[in-house]
C-alpha cells in the first residue's frame, strides 16, 4: 500500500554537468504531472511524462529538473567583429564631433549589446537522456520509499478503524434477535391494555410479529458487511493502485449501514450505526490518502 504524498532528490553530476531532479505529488483522484524543466530539455518532456507515470498511478506529481554547468565545454563565446567595428566607427564619429580624444578601448566595446555572445553546442538527446534518467531515477526512489512507509502508517490506522467497526457490527448482530421480541412484547401489552389479556387474538398477534420481523431483518446487511471487511483487508495487502477500490467498498459498507438504520426500528441498533458511520467517514478519509 502506498500513499500518494512523498518526496524525492536526485543528483547527476559528471564534472561537467549537474542535474538536479526533485519530485513532489500530492493527493489527486487521477495522475496529473506537471515538469518545470529547462527550456532545452523540452523535447525530453514526453518521455520524463512517462518515466512518471509508468511508476505513479495517482496524485498530482510535480517534477523540478535544474542544471548547472560545471565547466564551459558545452558552449562557445563568440564575437560579432562587424558590430564592435561599427560601434567603433560610430563612437569615432561622435569624438570627432565633439571635437574630443578618442581612445579605442576593446574592452568597453565587449560590453556593448551583441558584441559578444555564447553559444550553447546542440544538444545530443539521447546522451542528455542517459544522465536525466539517473537523476530521475534517484528521485523516484526516494520518493516510492516514502510513499512507501506513509502507506503503511495508513494501513495500520485503517485497520484499527475497521477493528472498530467489526465491533460495532457484532453489537448490532447480537442486538438485532431482541428487536422482534421487544416488538411481540411491546405489541402484546397494548393490545392487552386496550381489549384486555382475554380478547388476544393470538394467531393475528404472530402474523404482525412475523411481518414485523421480515421487514426489520438486517441479516443479509450483516453477512454483506462481514464479506466487505474482508475484502477490504485483501485488496490493502495487494499491490498497484488500490485506492479507488477501497473507495468503492467504502461506499458499498456506507449503503449496508443506511440500510441497517432504516430497517432495524430500535434506538440502540440506530446509536450504532451513527457510531459505525463515523468510523466508515473517518475511513473514507484516509482512503483519500491511497494511490
Amino acid at each position: 500500500m502506498k500513499s500518494m504524498t512523498g518526496y524525492g532528490r536526485g543528483e547527476f553530476d559528471n564534472g561537467i554537468i549537474k542535474m538536479t531532479v526533485e519530485i513532489k505529488a500530492v493527493n489527486n483522484r487521477y495522475c496529473e504531472v506537471i515538469i518545470k524543466q529547462p527550456r532545452q530539455y523540452m523535447a525530453l518532456e514526453d518521455k520524463i511524462k512517462k518515466y512518471i507515470i509508468s511508476n505513479i498511478e495517482r496524485g498530482r506529481v510535480e517534477v523540478f529538473i535544474n542544471t548547472k554547468e560545471l565547466s564551459s565545454e558545452n558552449s562557445e563565446i563568440k564575437i560579432n567583429h562587424q558590430q564592435a567595428l561599427a560601434y567603433d566607427a560610430a563612437l569615432r564619429e561622435l569624438a570627432e564631433k565633439l571635437q574630443t580624444e578618442y581612445n579605442p578601448d576593446v574592452y568597453r566595446l565587449l560590453s556593448l549589446p551583441e558584441v559578444i555572445s555564447r553559444e550553447d553546442k546542440e544538444e545530443d538527446l539521447d546522451k542528455t537522456w542517459e544522465m536525466l534518467e539517473q537523476a530521475l531515477s534517484e528521485a523516484m526512489a526516494q520518493h516510492q520509499q516514502m510513499r512507501v512507509s506513509e502507506g503503511e502508517a495508513i494501513k495500520k490506522d485503517m485497520y484499527l478503524k475497521l477493528a472498530a467497526l467489526e465491533e460495532l457490527v457484532k453489537k448490532v448482530a447480537e442486538r438485532s434477535p431482541l428487536v422482534t421480541e421487544n416488538f411481540r412484547a411491546k405489541l402484546n401489552s397494548r393490545i392487552n391494555e386496550i381489549l384486555g389479556e382475554n380478547n388476544v387474538d393470538q394467531e393475528r398477534l404472530a402474523q404482525e410479529v412475523a411481518y414485523f420481523g421480515e421487514k426489520s431483518c438486517i441479516d443479509e446487511e450483516l453477512v454483506r458487511l462481514q464479506s466487505h471487511f474482508k475484502q477490504f483487508r485483501n485488496i490493502a495487502e495487494a499491490s498497484g493502485g488500490i485506492g479507488r477500490k477501497l473507495d468503492f467498498l467504502i461506499q458499498e459498507m456506507n449503503r449496508e449501514t443506511n440500510t441497517i438504520g432504516s430497517k432495524a426500528n430500535d434506538l440502540t441498533i440506530t446509536s450504532l450505526v451513527v457510531e459505525m458511520k463515523s468510523e466508515l467517514e473517518k475511513l473514507r478519509e484516509q482512503v483519500q490518502n491511497i494511490e
